[in-house]
């Protein structure tokens, strides 16, 4: 897979920028939402290519769909992969 159908978008939650822009450089981690077959190699790859740094750990978490309602039918939204990056000691990414 190429590096941008790997890397779908960075998330830009709340606690995903306090996690980024946290005071120890050591424990900046940064989120991605990730396609669902991608594995750890993939995403490493991916973000050393588009953002030019030196990844030193990668964790994926799966978030499942919520179920919704729509008029009198049960809409279920699809799951997806995340990936919090952990960047080698003085590497940054600026996402905002």
């Amino acid at each position: 897979m190429l590096a941008h159908e790997v890397i779908k978008r960075p998330l830009v939650t709340e606690k995903a920028v306090e996690m980024s822009e946290g005071a120890d450089v050591k424990e900046r981690v940064y989120f991605f939402e990730v396609d669902r077959r991608a594995n750890k190699g993939d995403i490493r790859k991916a973000i050393e290519e588009l953002y030019g740094v030196k990844v030193s750990g990668v964790r994926t978490m799966w978030r499942h769909g919520k179920t919704k309602r729509w008029r009198s039918k049960r809409i279920h939204r699809a799951d997806w992969k995340r990936a919090a990056v952990t960047l080698v000691e003085g590497d940054l990414i600026d996402l905002i």
